[in-house]
């Protein structure tokens, strides 16, 4: 079993022989104690040993400045665990619904890494994103948006995200996945090597089995629910290596 080491704000979780490292950055208040949330998916990559780390963060409205914070702490916690296996084979970025809108701002434009998971990709704005803010905003005469906004974000993976090798994965039952947009945007790109799965699943497909679930003891949902996040981890292993 690996232990939780805390460097700022990464939960990092080692094997002992690596052979690669997958950095997370989870979705929107579900990502505060991501060893938590994602403790399924996580374990399923430590049992293929790979090395962990995890951001935790609270989204606010600028996108921009915590996808900096992100790769910056990122960076960091890298550093440290190549002083412990010096060479790291394979260093793959993993996103899920905003996470993979933090990753694809990152300031080296994907330039450090050998590719990007974008699983349930979503860029709403953020009225849409926030229910009651559009109806706020009215009241109060104040208009408020996510920075980069929706359309920004796109011209900004045209022009600036360099990373060609991208796994867009969408699940069958997800209205809020928006990742064929985002295929177009990077295959507006030249060399891309984007390509897009569909697999069973929705939104939280991801998130491990909630607190409920467990009280509940309803074995069958665990089992189908544990099913398909290892079927998950599985698909991105295999095209991780």
């Amino acid at each position: 079993m690996s232990t939780i080491r805390r460097i700022n704000n990464v939960s990092c979780q080692w094997p002992s022989r690596p052979v690669g490292l997958i950095e997370i950055i989870g979705g929107s208040y579900i990502s505060i104690k991501p060893e938590v949330t994602y403790k399924r998916l996580i374990s399923g990559f430590l049992q293929r040993n790979f090395a962990v780390h995890a951001w935790s963060y609270i989204p606010n409205f600028d996108h921009q400045l915590q996808a900096n914070e992100a790769w910056k702490q990122f960076r960091h916690s890298r550093k440290v665990l190549e002083k412990k296996v010096s060479i790291i084979p394979n260093s793959i970025r993993l996103g899920h619904s905003l996470g993979c809108k933090l990753h694809l701002l990152a300031p080296d434009g994907g330039r450090n890494c050998d590719g990007l998971v974008a699983i349930s990709f979503n860029n709403f704005k953020a009225d849409k994103s926030i229910p009651m803010l559009g109806e706020m905003s009215q009241r109060l005469n104040f208009q408020t948006e996510f920075s980069p906004s929706p359309s920004e974000t796109f011209t900004l993976i045209r022009e600036h995200y360099e990373q060609r090798n991208n796994l867009l994965i969408k699940f069958k039952n997800d209205n809020l996945d928006q990742n064929n947009l985002l295929l177009k945007s990077l295959r507006g790109r030249n060399s891309d090597k984007s390509k897009i799965m569909r697999i069973d699943g929705n939104h939280l497909t991801p998130v491990g089995v909630g607190l409920r679930e467990k009280l509940l003891k309803s074995n069958f949902q665990n089992s189908s629910k544990y099913e398909k996040i290892d079927f998950l981890v599985d698909q991105i292993a295999n095209w991780a290596i």
